[in-house]
């Protein structure tokens, strides 16, 4: 049903946590996978790219690599998350102005530059899905009891990021429809990697099935939407939360 075989996919982020298990599912499922991430060492027989998404050229470079190999392009997920490095240390009123604008050029920009790009490809093939990557903060608002506990906090960029690729994502499925391109935003809650014993606590007791996201939680999703399986669905919003944004 879902007919993935011999789709040709770029996964940019795909050496990261939830990149990782997208990309092993799509394999799984008969997908040629480009597996686009700054990590990787481009490699056209391994089909590996070193993504650099705060370089437009980069991003220019990863679909002419895609096109001359494979002439078409099916699908891209975007489950990067570029970041500075003192990433989640401020609290709002502490939040540097050079912080904020240097991330959201980093998570929200840069989206903007990709999607646009693999968007001509696909408007002029005629067909083509885009999954963005939004966060249960994206949503509704920050749950800052989770955090008390030992006075953290969640950087106030992140939900205006997410919130931005959700509306965008909006914007472009309906743009894009008459070129049957479909784009779609996955949201996923909290997922776990080795945080603060007291960060998962909170969080546990807060979510209606008790625990944080998986990996292999979002995966399938994001392979279902690049999918014929979803050929009419455009424009969604998607949360993979374990019901968080249910309550």
């Amino acid at each position: 049903m879902w007919n993935l075989e011999n789709k040709i996919v770029i996964v940019a982020g795909g050496r990261g946590l939830i990149g990782k298990e997208i990309v092993k599912e799509l394999k799984n499922a008969g997908v040629t996978v480009i597996d686009a991430d700054i990590s990787c060492e481009t490699d056209y027989d391994k089909d590996t790219f070193k993504l650099n998404l705060l370089d437009n050229t980069s991003i220019e470079e990863l679909i002419k690599f895609t096109l001359e190999k494979y002439g078409r392009i099916d699908g891209m997920i975007n489950s990067a998350y570029p970041h500075t490095k003192d990433w989640g240390k401020y609290h709002f009123e502490d939040d540097p102005y050079e912080h904020w604008a240097e991330n959201i050029n980093m998570q929200l920009n840069s989206v903007f530059y990709l999607d646009q790009q693999i968007a001509k490809v696909m408007v002029e093939q005629k067909s083509g899905s885009i999954v963005n990557f939004g966060s249960i903060y994206g949503i509704v608002g920050n749950d800052f009891t989770i955090y008390e506990d030992y006075g953290g906090t969640s950087p106030v960029e992140y939900c205006a990021v997410k919130g931005g690729i959700i509306n965008f994502t909006r914007y472009l499925a309906s743009y894009l429809g008459k070129d049957n391109v479909r784009v779609n935003c996955v949201c996923p809650g909290g997922i776990w990697d080795h945080q603060r014993e007291e960060f998962v606590r909170n969080y546990n007791h807060r979510c209606p099935m008790k625990r944080m996201g998986n990996p292999d939680d979002i995966a399938p999703l994001c392979v279902f939407l690049v999918s014929e399986g979803a050929k009419y669905i455009t424009g969604q919003i998607i949360a993979a939360d374990g019901g968080w944004t249910a309550i």
